[in-house]
């Protein structure tokens, strides 16, 4: 198997220093899941410190991320359509990173802007308090179709490029999509119709998201600004499906799905149509007749896959203290902070106890007109987004070159475009990014490439 630890070196988690403390280093981006790899193949390895159970299962889980599904009847992988985004789970992820940034790849989020009906039983109220379904599409248009079928549109993408000026003189260029979709009969989307643009974004590392408390998450949420930093992250409470309740949200690009296992039964059902013990609904999100198309245990093996990815170690992380300390000192860290350390409740032993670095705060922030997409989800706004994790961004075009961008919708073709389209709570730090020399803003891109 092409995974099997092709890990050359497994990178220590902590050293002792001559005082006999133990101090937690920052080179351990996965805590002891970190492997030193900064390769193609860099988030595909499994976690380091898995034992020999976690690792077969993690192997299982492998397989089932890598198969392609087709239609029923097939005695191997049934239940592809009748529409669909892509065919497998890595059709989105390539080589668990992030999805190119072209029609085909990208997903396109839809949701209604007023309610169609009245009526509870129509489906067109969810009794979650979650984004409105589109009749015919639901909550994700799905632009391919299996034989026979149609898709639910056509996206054609473009993009508007505009140009900018650091103050020192030197220029940029942004791009932002801009989207022309159409239904099978030609004619436009309505207007009543709210859709965003989402690039797939990385699977490695999650399951140390997870293991996290949420006690943990809480302690950074400030929504009413109350230390006056201009910075209000709080968190989006969304409906677990197995749980049956609102509970706190940590994945997704607006944090609005509770864990890995719910989030990996939605893409079953969303990207694929396969339908699941997870998620077995319709595009009104009511239940669909007959048994679901894939078992429960097939979406737990690939959601374990996803769980038990490694980080890859940073690269020469301590020749980049300049750029780090511009990082902390223009305040991206209050929204990318550092580190977190997980509990020791997660069911998988080798997630438990783990400072690991992700530069994230898991909650949401208002990132301003120029990011907002106007799809409400949940408790999240259209100007919220949730704070993206930075480890491994570095090595974004190295996994899948030329096709891999940045942010939710992939606009920014590099950190640099990144940083420059921050706004709302993020727009102090991206004028001072702005407003530094030339010399201390590669300085602080080479901090973050080094990630």
């Amino acid at each position: 198997m092409k995974k099997i630890l092709v890990l050359l070196l497994i990178v220590s988690g902590c050293m002792e220093s001559s005082t006999g403390i133990v101090e937690v280093v920052r080179d351990q981006s996965g805590g002891e899941t970190t492997i030193l790899d900064r390769t193609s193949q860099a988030f595909t390895a499994p976690a380091s410190n898995l034992n020999d159970a976690e690792l077969e299962q993690h192997l299982s889980g492998d397989l089932e991320f890598e198969s392609v599904f087709v239609t029923a009847p097939s005695p191997l992988n049934p239940g592809l359509g009748p529409t669909f985004n892509h065919t497998a789970c890595n059709g989105c992820h390539i080589s668990n990173g992030r999805g190119a940034t072209v029609v085909g790849e990208d997903l396109l989020r839809s949701q209604m802007l007023v309610r169609v009906s009245l009526s509870d039983e129509s489906g067109m109220i969810p009794a979650d308090g979650g984004p409105i379904p589109v009749p015919g599409m639901g909550l994700q248009i799905q632009d391919h179709a299996v034989f026979g079928e149609t898709p639910e549109a056509k996206i054609t993408l473009n993009w508007i490029e505009s140009s900018g000026e650091y103050p020192d003189g030197t220029t940029y260029t942004l791009r932002q999509p801009d989207l022309d979709i159409r239904l099978p009969d030609g004619s436009a989307l309505p207007k009543n119709i709210r859709t965003s643009l989402r690039q797939p974004p990385p699977v490695f590392g999650l399951g140390l998201f997870e293991a996290v408390s949420e006690s943990t998450i809480l302690e950074n949420s400030d929504p009413d600004d109350r230390d006056g930093d201009g910075i209000s992250g709080r968190p989006n409470y969304v409906w677990s499906t197995e749980r049956k309740e609102k509970v706190l949200g940590r994945f997704s690009w607006k944090a609005n799905v509770y864990d890995l296992l719910e989030q990996t039964g939605g893409a079953y059902n969303s990207d694929m149509g396969v339908t699941n013990p997870i998620a077995n609904n319709d595009d009104a999100g009511n239940p669909m007749d007959g048994p679901p198309e894939i078992s429960r245990q097939r979406v737990e093996d690939a959601t374990f896959y996803a769980q038990t990815l490694a980080v890859p170690a940073p690269f020469n992380i301590d020749a980049q203290e300049r750029g780090r300390k511009l990082f902390v000192k223009m305040d991206c860290a209050k929204c990318h902070t550092e580190s977190m350390t997980s509990d020791d409740s997660h069911p998988i032993e080798a997630l438990r106890n783990q400072t690991f670095f992700a530069y994230t705060d898991l909650l949401l922030h208002d990132m301003g007109p120029g990011l907002a997409d106007g799809r409400r989800d949940y408790e999240a706004s259209g100007n919220e987004w949730r704070t993206a994790p930075l480890w491994g961004l570095g090595l974004t075009q190295t996994v899948a070159p030329f096709t891999s961008g940045f942010l939710h919708d992939g606009r920014a073709r590099t950190i640099e475009e990144a940083i420059l389209w921050h706004g709302g709570e993020s727009k102090k730090s991206r004028e001072n990014f702005k407003n530094l020399s030339k010399a201390d803003r590669q300085s602080l891109l080479d901090f973050l490439q080094s990630l």
